[in-house]
């Protein structure tokens, strides 16, 4: 006993020990800049991005208390695809359909689901965050908690500085580092960012065109076809629940598990039509050679959703079934 009271006393001193040792942040945004340089990034660059900068304390503060996930998905949904965004929604298609339209033919996405992603990640791009992003993404780089994660995204935000996408004092965001209207991160923004107005900026802050592009490309990346929609809410036969555990999964989902794993295995349209699924109206399921999933959000006794192929492109953007299933539904609505 008193030789497991030692081992805990010295590893409570040798990490103690080590977060005394932390370099000074000074000492460590030096080291930050000299691994920028040796990527590529200007002295000018970073002479303006990193002048003056100090952690942000609040930062600290919203990692480290953020709010449990009490919603129910009833009232997620409610906040989500509420009248009021739907209106607005539908203001926004009106005003920019033409660039909506060739964004939309250009990449393969449907205009309703590039709405539906700009509406939830910025309600239309009226919501981007105002926190300094290199600011940001410098504080959580520095704290140990998820350092290498977010040094890398620091030095992607350099070099998109330095490429000249935006200015320093303009590339705003979330607490996060999450950017501009379609809240991308600085990896997101390098991989995924178009400049659809030809103008030499991938401009997601200001520039609907680019912000438009910039979602449809991400989505198109990850393989949505544009000759289905999301999925579908579902009625259930009665004897629902009597087969639904043979319907589980026998393996686990290779990406997003958190969402996935309440899913049921995907089954042609076909066959869940045999098992007595139908649309909300009890009409017939499509007849499209599709395959899809079942997932109740709620649990048991909640609304049932088939998902298709573009559901799981979605849960790219926000492994969450709530989100993708609010995006499916706001697109409905924006059709």
């Amino acid at each position: 006993m008193r030789l497991i009271f030692f081992c805990c006393s010295l590893l409570i001193l040798i990490s103690g020990s080590a977060t005394a040792q932390q370099a000074p942040f000074s000492e460590w945004l030096a080291a930050l800049r000299a691994e920028a340089e040796g990527q590529g990034v200007s002295a000018a660059t970073l002479d303006t991005a990193l002048a003056g900068i100090e952690p942000d304390p609040e930062v600290i503060r919203l990692d480290r208390h953020q709010p449990e996930f009490t919603q129910t998905f009833q009232r997620y949904i409610e906040l989500r695809v509420s009248e009021t965004r739907v209106r607005r929604g539908l203001e926004q298609k009106a005003a920019h359909w033409p660039a909506l339209e060739r964004v939309g033919q250009a990449y393969g996405v449907q205009p309703r689901f590039i709405l539906a992603i700009w509406g939830l990640e910025t309600n239309y791009g009226s919501f981007t965050g105002g926190k300094g992003v290199v600011r940001s993404l410098a504080t959580l780089a520095y704290d140990e908690r998820r350092s290498a994660y977010f040094r890398r995204e620091l030095l992607n935000a350099l070099k998109i500085l330095d490429e000249g996408h935006i200015d320093a004092a303009a590339m705003k965001g979330s607490w996060a580092g999450a950017m501009g209207q379609s809240q991308f991160m600085p990896s997101s923004f390098l991989d995924y960012a178009e400049d659809f107005d030809g103008d030499g900026r991938r401009d997601i802050w200001l520039t609907e065109i680019d912000v438009f592009a910039s979602i449809a490309n991400y989505l198109s990346r990850y393989g949505w076809r544009n000759d289905m929609t999301w999925g579908r809410p579902v009625m259930l036969p009665v004897a629902y629940d009597n087969f639904a555990q043979q319907l589980m999964p026998a393996e686990e989902p290779k990406s997003c598990r958190r969402a996935l794993k309440s899913h049921t295995d995907r089954f042609p349209l076909a066959r869940w039509q045999e098992l007595g699924i139908r649309r909300l109206n009890g009409g017939d399921l499509p007849t499209r050679d599709f395959s899809a999933s079942m997932v109740r959000p709620a649990g048991a006794g909640g609304p049932a959703f088939l998902t298709y192929a573009n559901y799981r492109t979605i849960l790219r953007y926000n492994c969450s079934n709530y989100y993708a299933i609010s995006v499916g539904m706001l697109a409905n609505r924006l059709r």
